[in-house]
């Protein structure tokens, strides 16, 4: 019986992996891309993902008790912190999930943070996959600006194409579950 990383990584190859001749957010080209959300919001693959996220963290000491909260840039980090709040709920412990904009909203509560406050919380900023860290480091200034303690940025493949190195040198840790070589791709 495969282990539940072994089962995220084969839905991770079989689902997200699509060869081709892409340029990705980063304005980098590339011969894939890892399209993270049909596993994300894949109802076999996305309790894993959560799962093995918060597995991921409470191992590098980021866990419940650690942190009150993950979250990130829009579109790629909501099913991410979703998947984790789900997760945690289930063991019985406690992780809010928040949902960073681009942009502050221009009506209503004019919020650019959505979920429960972050101001003066623990949190973790999450991502699908970072090339060069710029959507995840977004989440992280704008995370600061409303008070949060960033302690960490973690996400599900890291590409190993700098985005490690950059979140590192704005002194965060820098987690993920899966590099280029676990999915064949380096």
């Amino acid at each position: 019986m495969p282990t539940p990383r072994e089962q995220l990584q084969a839905l991770i190859s079989e689902l997200a992996v699509v060869r081709g001749r892409v340029t990705l957010a980063s304005g980098k080209e590339a011969d894939y891309y890892v399209d993270l959300r049909r596993v994300t919001l894949h109802h076999s693959a996305a309790p894993l993902v959560g799962h093995l996220m918060l597995d991921l963290l409470e191992e590098q000491g980021f866990g419940p008790g650690e942190i009150d909260a993950v979250g990130g840039l829009t579109l790629g980090a909501d099913p991410v912190a979703t998947a984790v709040l789900h997760a945690a709920a289930s063991r019985g412990v406690d992780v809010d999930a928040f949902v960073v904009r681009k942009e502050g909203k221009a009506h209503g509560m004019q919020r650019r943070i959505e979920g429960p406050d972050v101001a003066g919380r623990r949190v973790v900023a999450v991502e699908d996959t970072s090339t060069t860290g710029g959507s995840v480091m977004t989440a992280v200034d704008a995370l600061r600006e409303a008070g949060a303690q960033v302690v960490a940025v973690a996400v599900i493949v890291d590409r190993a194409t700098g985005a490690r190195e950059r979140i590192e040198s704005e002194g965060l840790p820098y987690l993920s579950l899966f590099g280029l070589s676990d999915l064949g791709l380096a």
